[in-house]
């Protein structure tokens, strides 16, 4: 019997993150939501967490911050980043410090359903 993935979404907006959470649950897989990165980084959940849904721009530790705290504290899990202001600069470097796909709000549901299948298989 194989484990239920578990899917991490941190995200300052509770509308943003509730729908994130009902599409993942949707899927079968399980999801906890943190409201801010430092959440996130004080829970116990990391180590479980088969991907992380992140957005790029919240108070305290954005996204970006997020994911390189993660990687200097070890923990390599794939990472969706997601924002409602893209800039290539922040795509770029989101990309190349590890994130499995970089989606602009608004974003269309098939489109992270096909990120969390390329995430869940990494």
């Amino acid at each position: 019997m194989s484990k239920v993935p578990l899917i991490s979404i941190v995200d300052d907006d509770a509308l943003v993150g509730d729908g994130i959470s009902e599409l993942v649950e949707s899927l079968g897989h399980r999801a906890v939501i943190f409201r801010s990165a430092e959440l996130y980084l004080a829970s116990n959940v990391i180590a479980e967490t088969t991907c992380l849904i992140t957005d790029m721009q919240m108070p305290g530790l954005n996204g970006l911050e997020l994911l390189e705290a993660l990687q200097s504290l070890g923990h390599q899990m794939p990472v969706i980043m997601i924002t409602g202001y893209p800039n290539e600069k922040d795509r770029t470097r989101a990309l190349k410090n590890g994130a499995v796909c970089y989606l602009t709000k608004p974003f269309d549901n098939e489109r992270l359903i096909e990120c969390l299948m390329v995430a869940i298989k990494l």
